[in-house]
């Protein structure tokens, strides 16, 4: 249940989801304009692609698929669990995050398609820190599955069930948390062009560093 979730996960669900926001708005606005946090729109270009497009470009959305499923398999790897738990290898992941960033920037500005697919892999390890704990999920790179969740909330709750604050808290943290990234990596993009990826890398780092010195001092 979401109310067995310990306090740090809000905060982090809405750094996380201001990550994405960032990365997916910097994506869309300057590398072929498609989406880089989320699949749905990819898989459907690349369904579309098979009949419309080149080879090429069809092989590029699949590799971008590709990117982010290899993006989530290091983090399954590497957590090994399927619950939130403080002292896990969050913030190594972050750092892993964080490199694959910074790694784009560099791509990117050499105009090489390699920096989509680390951006896509960043993207898609991101996705996979926020794993399930007692039956509830917590994603942080999208928002199509928390805005169907919060919607059975409220239909439920008009029928009379009980109505989870804290559950609709954290899917509205993350909510806001994606559509302001949204603002905010538009707004660098347009002054700081693909160099505005350091700004969410650098979140990355400051998060993973803040992660290992609260579980420190939890742990001592």
């Amino acid at each position: 249940m979401i109310s067995k979730l310990p306090r740090w996960v809000e905060y982090g669900s809405f750094v996380l989801a201001f990550v994405a926001g960032l990365v997916n708005a910097i994506g869309l606005l300057g590398f072929k304009h498609e989406s880089i946090s989320h699949l749905s729109g990819t898989a459907t270009l690349l369904g579309a692609g098979i009949v419309r497009t080149t080879v090429d470009d069809v092989l590029h959305l699949a590799c971008i698929l590709l990117s982010f499923l290899v993006g989530a398999a290091i983090s399954g790897y590497f957590l090994r669990g399927g619950s939130l738990k403080l002292g896990r290898n969050y913030s190594g992941l972050l750092f892993l995050e964080a490199l694959f960033l910074l790694i784009a920037i560099y791509c990117l500005t050499q105009n090489a398609v390699q920096g989509h697919y680390l951006a896509s892999a960043a993207c898609g390890l991101q996705n996979a820190l926020a794993t399930t704990y007692s039956g509830a999920i917590i994603r942080t790179t999208h928002v199509t599955g928390i805005f169907t969740d919060l919607g059975i909330m409220l239909g439920a709750k008009l029928r009379g069930a009980p109505f989870d604050k804290r559950k609709a808290l954290l899917f509205l943290l993350i909510i806001v948390g994606f559509v302001l990234g949204g603002t905010s990596g538009a707004y660098l993009f347009i002054f700081m062009q693909f160099q505005a990826l350091y700004v969410p890398a650098a979140i990355c780092i400051l998060l993973a560093l803040s992660y290992s010195i609260y579980s420190t001092q939890i742990a001592t």
